[in-house]
């Protein structure tokens, strides 16, 4: 008897996880779900009304163009992320993976700035890129490449793909360690074996390393695309809440910010800011369990 209540103890160590689950994970969602089908009028719930709320989002203005806009520019978001991070953290890794002297140090140093705040990685850059005194224009003034200044937060053109490139600097050491520890995973005798068939160069890299290295490609593409479509701190702190220059680098979770506590949307701001919320969750588990699935079938092929 004793035994048995010893063992169903165990399971008590659990309940501070679940409690903190519930309470800060399936709690918010099911509510979120459950207010996008009411009327709201401030902060007081009305009539149901079934998909009211994410017919108006969808359909009417200026909801529509609004949420399209941020879409987009969680899109490209994502889509610039893969080249300017991904790849080049992959290239990174397998330099690092080889016979590199002070390969430790370079760790360390490409590790850095996620030890940062956003917050201050934000004002930081948005000093580096003033158009009038940032060091960015100033140094290519000083190398005769004035031509080349701009203002590179405050023109649509550049300040989308100015905070994507930040955002890459910040979390790119996450996905070199990521990426070399899939690496260091591999068998060294996978690759005796293949070189003993006289497998050299691109074909041992697109044979053997990227193939078995795929769970960690998985696991960062998946990272990078749910960052992507999370992406607020950077954004809020160089941009505000309106995601400027005239709304060139807003995104979804910019949206869903100004919804809930600005004046975007009204009085009826809880059920508007809830349906965008769903979408939201339902947009981003739908791509994660598609990648999962592509990414499954990669593996099995090879």
């Amino acid at each position: 008897m004793k035994k048995t209540y010893s063992k169903h103890m165990i399971h008590l160590f659990l309940l501070p996880a679940l409690v903190f689950y519930v309470g800060f994970m399936i709690y918010p969602i099911a509510s979120a779900l459950l207010n996008s089908f009411f009327e709201w009028n401030g902060f007081l719930r009305g009539d149901f009304v079934w998909f009211k709320n994410f017919i108006r989002l969808f359909t009417e203005s200026p909801f529509q163009e609004t949420f399209f806009n941020a879409l987009e520019h969680n899109v490209v978001f994502f889509i610039v992320l893969i080249p300017a991070k991904l790849m080049v953290a992959y290239a990174l890794a397998l330099v690092l993976h080889g016979k590199l002297k002070g390969k430790e140090f370079y760790k360390t140093v490409f590790f850095l700035p996620k030890l940062l705040s956003v917050i201050v990685v934000g004002y930081l850059f948005s000093l580096i890129l003033n158009p009038s005194y940032g060091a960015l224009n100033t140094a290519l003034d000083a190398v005769g490449l004035d031509s080349w200044t701009r203002p590179w937060l405050g023109s649509p053109a550049t300040a989308l793909l100015s905070i994507i490139f930040i955002d890459s600097w910040y979390e790119f050491g996450f996905a070199v360690l990521i990426f070399l520890v899939g690496l260091q995973s591999i068998s060294s005798e996978i690759y005796e074996a293949a070189k003993i068939d006289r497998a050299t160069g691109l074909t041992l890299l697109f044979r053997i390393t990227i193939p078995l290295s795929m769970p960690s490609i998985m696991i960062m593409t998946i990272l990078t695309f749910i960052s992507a479509f999370e992406s607020f701190e950077l954004v809020y702190a160089m941009e505000g809440t309106s995601g400027g220059p005239y709304y060139s680098t807003d995104v979804l979770a910019l949206f869903f910010y100004r919804l809930m506590f600005g004046s975007a949307g009204g009085g009826e701001s809880i059920g508007l800011g809830s349906a965008l919320a769903v979408v939201l969750l339902f947009l981003i588990s739908g791509a994660t369990a598609i990648s999962m699935g592509f990414f499954k079938r990669k593996e099995v092929d090879y």
